[in-house]
């Protein structure tokens, strides 16, 4: 239990990984931010929110700085300060290098890698002011060990490239008493990875340990990562040790 009430804002919070980090959030007494492209996800989203008085849906496209700025301004308004920013906002799109489209580009450059950039840039100008917080970014396991098992090359470029950036992030705010840190999950059950038909064999040959992971692995390394006061600039990988090497 964290000793004071912080407020989080969580981006991709309607579903998935991000619906679970909210509601870990909200179940210790903490102001939730959350966010999602449209007011019906977040709708329904609160209404299967526990603590949903302590949540504050804030409607929009994250790939656009105006989203990010609306974030952080009515999270203010609301709650008073921003003490975590969770970019947890994402696509994934796995096919051979040669079948990708400038439309499977566009779309990952917008949610992933703008949506990552935006509220991040956000978050270091508001933390900075008032004395330190926290960055956590959702990547993927394969940014730091890819596989020929699940040909994904644009999101190995774009969540390595986020990967690197939460290190130096993480140096470059050191001083401001902002820590920056990811969270670079394996295959987790979750809605994102239903397109695969033969998903259950096929899925669980990607990890040693045989099976996929929980959305409850994320959020436990989310929650570990926003309470420590001296980790900083680590990608934690959750993914049964898929990153540790070749197996």
């Amino acid at each position: 239990m964290s000793n004071s009430k912080k407020t989080v804002i969580v981006t991709g919070a309607s579903s998935g990984i991000g619906f679970a980090i909210a509601q870990a959030y909200l179940l210790r007494g903490d102001n939730v931010v959350g966010n999602a492209r449209t007011v019906e996800r977040l709708q329904q989203a609160a209404a299967k929110l526990d603590n949903a008085e302590n949540f504050l849906g804030v409607a929009g496209d994250i790939a656009k700085p105006e989203t990010a700025e609306a974030l952080f301004t009515q999270a203010i308004a609301r709650f008073g300060r921003v003490d975590v920013l969770v970019n947890n906002a994402g696509v994934f799109i796995a096919k051979p290098v040669t079948e990708y489209t400038e439309a499977d580009l566009a779309s990952l450059v917008a949610t992933n890698l703008q949506g990552f950039f935006f509220p991040a840039q956000q978050a270091a100008a508001h933390m900075k002011t008032q004395g330190g917080g926290h960055i956590v970014s959702i990547t993927a396991n394969i940014g730091l060990q890819p596989t020929a098992k699940l040909p994904a090359t644009l999101p190995v470029l774009i969540k390595g490239g986020i990967n690197a950036a939460t290190r130096h992030m993480a140096v470059e705010l050191a001083s401001d008493n902002i820590r920056v840190n990811a969270v670079a999950p394996g295959i987790i059950e979750t809605p994102l990875h239903t397109s695969f038909a033969d998903s259950e064999a096929f899925l669980n040959q990607l990890s040693p340990s045989g099976r996929v992971g929980s959305v409850q692995d994320v959020v436990a390394a989310v929650l570990y990562l926003t309470e420590s006061s001296y980790v900083s600039g680590t990608i934690m990988a959750v993914d049964g040790g898929a990153a540790a090497g070749v197996w």
